[in-house]
C-alpha cells in the first residue's frame, strides 16, 4: 500500500498519520505552539531547507491545521493554529510524556506547566462514562459506524 492510500483507510489512527506521521510536521506544531509564526522563524529554529518546510506548512493549511494571515502589525503574513490545529496539543503532550519517561535519563528538559496553579500538564486516558483512567489493557477495539460501509476492507480493529 502506497503512503497516500492510507489516507482512505477506515482508520482514525492512520488516516492522521498521513499528514502527521513525519517528524518534520510535529515539529513544526511544536513550535508553532511555542508561539513560533512566521516562516522565517520556523526555519531559523529548525534548519530546515525552504522548500521541505513550505512543503510541510502547505499541508498544514490545506488540512485546516493551520490558516496564514496577514500579521496584526506589520506587512508580513504568519501561520497561525486553528481549532482543530489546537486540538492536536494532546498528541504533543503525549509523545512529550513517552520520552520524558523513556529518553530522558537526566529528567524532563522541559517542564509544561498550568499557568493558574504551576502543576504540570498531562495526558490522561480515561473512559468517558466512568471516568477510570485506562491503559492498553483495558480498551477492546470494536468494530464502528465507520467501518460498516467500507467496500473491501479487512473488518479486523485496532
Amino acid at each position: 500500500m502506497r503512503y497516500e492510500e492510507l489516507a482512505e483507510e477506515p482508520c482514525s489512527i492512520t488516516r492522521p498519520l498521513v499528514i502527521l506521521g513525519d517528524r518534520w510536521t510535529l515539529v513544526i506544531l511544536k513550535y508553532a505552539f511555542s508561539g513560533i509564526r512566521r516562516f522565517n522563524a520556523f526555519q531559523s529554529a529548525l534548519g530546515i531547507s525552504r522548500g521541505r518546510l513550505q512543503d510541510r506548512l502547505d499541508r498544514l493549511i490545506e488540512h485546516g491545521i493551520l490558516v496564514k494571515q496577514k500579521a496584526a502589525v506589520g506587512a508580513h503574513e504568519e501561520y497561525r493554529l486553528t481549532q482543530k490545529g489546537h486540538d492536536i496539543y494532546p498528541i504533543l503532550l503525549a509523545i512529550r510524556d513517552w520520552g520524558d519517561t523513556y529518553m530522558a535519563p537526566d529528567g524532563p528538559p522541559v517542564r509544561y506547566t498550568h499557568r493558574d496553579c504551576t502543576g504540570e500538564a498531562h495526558v490522561r486516558l480515561e473512559c468517558d462514562e466512568c471516568g477510570t483512567e485506562l491503559t492498553a489493557r483495558d480498551v477492546t477495539p470494536e468494530p464502528g459506524p465507520g467501518l460498516a460501509g467500507a467496500p473491501g476492507v479487512d473488518r479486523r480493529v485496532g
